[in-house]
């Protein structure tokens, strides 16, 4: 059918019509015993999948890891009658199978973290965003030793409905990264502010003073293992930021950012309308 059959007698588009019109409620039962089944298969190959990357393939890199130090010594033991270039060359392909083999490892770290927040059980309350970022900045501490931080955290920001662990953990994540990409600032400056608008939804800002990146490359940055910086100036697997979306996606909020290069990077979380009280009430 066309889209002008589709037109009602003002020329606007009509809905498409559902496909559970005209279902009795035996109909409408079975629709959702076959989605039920459908929702426990999926849930089944999440768990093969956690399986998976918590023993299965992590035995093959202990092995490495194992072994790898094992023929270092022999490449490294004269009486092998190896030349000192090669034992030197071999030494550095076993120290780069080392490094992957580890940062592999770290990679099916990030995999488990974002498994286990897509499954995690949430426990609804109202989290006054006040109080549970009154005690980042001492938490946060140990990721920036020696270094002058400034934490700016507005008074009056918003009450969410949400998971407190959960949005312990987004925050740990967001106020990490400032720190990371902030470290050559003296001092490092981080301002947190937010509210509540008219319609109900919360907003809250993260800002920090930091190296910043091109802002045409933002949207990738929501990516499992997508990076802008690289190792060798900053460290990271580039997991952070998609957990902080898989949070903000459980609490049925948006999660933005941007950046200036050479001037900081801003991150804005937005909940839904109604999202600063408990769902139901």
């Amino acid at each position: 059918m066309t889209q002008e059959h589709r037109a009602d007698a003002a020329g606007q588009p009509r809905p498409e019509p559902s496909p559970y019109d005209g279902l009795d409620a035996p109909a409408l039962r079975a629709l959702l015993a076959e989605r039920d089944r459908a929702l426990a298969d999926m849930a089944a190959a999440h768990d093969a999948f956690l399986h998976a990357v918590s023993h299965d393939l992590r035995a093959p890199l202990r092995h490495i890891v194992s072994f790898g130090p094992l023929v270092r010594e022999l490449v490294e033991d004269e009486a092998q009658g190896l030349p000192a270039d090669a034992r030197e060359e071999a030494c550095s392909f076993l120290g780069t199978m080392d490094q992957a083999s580890r940062r592999m490892g770290r990679m099916l770290d990030g995999l488990l973290a974002l498994s286990r927040i897509a499954r995690a059980p949430l426990h609804w309350a109202p989290v006054d965003l006040n109080e549970l970022l009154a005690g980042m900045p001492s938490a946060l501490a140990g990721a920036a030793p020696g270094r002058s931080v400034e934490w700016r955290i507005a008074p009056g920001l918003p009450t969410v409905a949400g998971d407190a662990a959960l949005l312990g953990q987004l925050f740990t994540e967001l106020l990490g990264n400032a720190l990371k990409f902030t470290r050559d600032r003296a001092p490092a400056v981080v301002e947190i502010d937010g509210g509540v608008d008219e319609d109900g939804s919360a907003r809250l800002t993260v800002r920090d003073n930091g190296t910043g990146f091109d802002p045409a490359r933002a949207g990738m940055l929501f990516g499992v293992f997508q990076r802008l910086h690289r190792d060798a100036d900053f460290d990271g697997m580039g997991v952070g930021l998609a957990k902080a979306r898989a949070i903000m996606q459980r609490h049925r909020g948006r999660i933005g950012i941007d950046a200036v290069p050479g001037e900081g990077c801003t991150v804005v979380l937005a909940w839904p309308a109604g999202g600063a009280r408990l769902p139901g009430i």
